[in-house]
């Protein structure tokens, strides 16, 4: 899941179905590293063999947003099922080792996730399937089309994409994979112990690719490391996320909203958040919501300046609020998905509350979590 802190590390390219498509800053890294790779590699997994090194090195890299391009159509064919089955895709982000599509919440419905899961590696397999059969067909027209540079990048492409599909159904949770191993553990046992189980699978998957690795490509320990946390994080997500749902907001919220006004300085603010000890703020004029600030934003204003600064100068004006007959799962979502440390609970459009992350840490801490 990507957090609100990664999103400002993206920036949009396009749409594609009215999904936003983003390039992660580490999208640049894994451009520059693949077609190096692919210039340094021997044929038939590069050009190494190929003179002069212009010729090499744009092979390469139109090899490289070849590859990326079908990465973003596995994520698209995640994608589309995400949003047949009634979820909302967020945007769709390239990162160093490949795409994730971010939505809201992965289909509790074994079916469902198990369609979901299974069509990136269809994409990824069809496209593999077009490639090498167009190869086949244009070498049979033409047996020297099989010597032109068109047939070694069309190769190259179709073999890449047979990799990634077989890779991604490897049962290594939260590959996709490991979501259909999910969805089939979940059709006998609780959803909860069918995402531990997968996970506990996906995690000893990793263990021996990790110790496969050492041995063969450093790569190969690297991934199975983010594959490791990646398991680990979505079971203690989903766990906390079950757990809270029989929690409503109403019933851990701070019902004391302390606010401040727009026209205050930082430098009484300061003052203000020592005396009451709140690290965030709504910031309210009369009796409408202006926005919202917190420590952070306070000390984004040097020292020397708070006395001249309002709340109004830096405040955030785009608040996150949860209605307060939403559950507790729904207040974590929002938290860790936006990264924020704080929601405003509304009522009728009227502020009643506000639930932080401790709150969520102390109601899991009496539920015996």
């Amino acid at each position: 899941m990507l957090t609100n802190k990664d999103m400002k590390m993206s920036f949009q390219i396009g749409q594609i179905m009215g999904i936003p498509i983003k390039l992660h800053i580490t999208f640049l890294l894994a451009l520059l590293l693949f077609v190096y790779v692919f210039a340094s590699s021997p044929a038939s997994f590069g050009y190494n063999d190929i003179s002069p090194a212009s010729t090499r090195y744009f092979l390469s890299f139109v090899t490289t947003i070849l590859l990326f391009s079908s990465v973003l159509l596995h994520e698209i064919g995640h994608s589309y099922f995400a949003r047949k089955y009634g979820v909302k895709i967020d945007s769709i982000t390239l990162l160093l080792f490949g795409g994730v599509a971010s939505m809201e919440e992965i289909p509790r419905n074994p079916a469902q996730e198990a369609k979901m899961a299974i069509a990136g590696p269809m994409v990824s397999f069809t496209i593999a399937a077009f490639c090498l059969l167009s190869n086949d067909v244009l070498s049979s027209l033409q047996p020297s089309f099989s010597d032109t540079y068109i047939f070694r990048v069309i190769w190259l492409i179709g073999y890449m994409n047979l990799a990634v599909g077989v890779f991604n159904l490897l049962p290594a949770f939260p590959m996709d994979g490991g979501r259909i191993l999910r969805a089939w553990f979940a059709t006998r046992m609780s959803y909860v112990k069918a995402t531990q189980q997968a996970a506990y699978i996906g995690k000893m998957f990793a263990f021996m690719m990790g110790i496969f690795g050492l041995l063969v490509s450093p790569w190969l320990v690297l991934i199975a490391f983010f594959i490791y946390i990646g398991a680990s994080e979505e079971a203690r997500t989903t766990t906390l996320s079950v757990i809270l749902e029989k929690v409503p907001v109403r019933k851990i919220m701070a019902n004391d909203v302390v606010s401040v006004r727009p026209s205050m300085t930082i430098d009484d603010l300061f003052r203000f958040i020592f005396e009451k000890k709140h690290m965030g703020y709504p910031v309210i004029e009369g009796k409408s919501l202006k926005g919202i600030i917190t420590f952070t934003d306070v000390h984004t204003v040097p020292a020397q300046e708070r006395v001249n600064v309002l709340v109004s100068d830096v405040m955030t004006k785009d608040v996150i609020t949860i209605p307060i007959d939403a559950d507790a799962s729904e207040a974590l979502k929002l938290i860790s998905i936006r990264n924020i440390g704080r929601l405003l609970v509304t009522d009728n459009g009227s502020i009643v509350g506000i639930i932080s992350r401790t709150d969520l840490v102390r109601a899991l801490q009496l539920l015996g979590e």
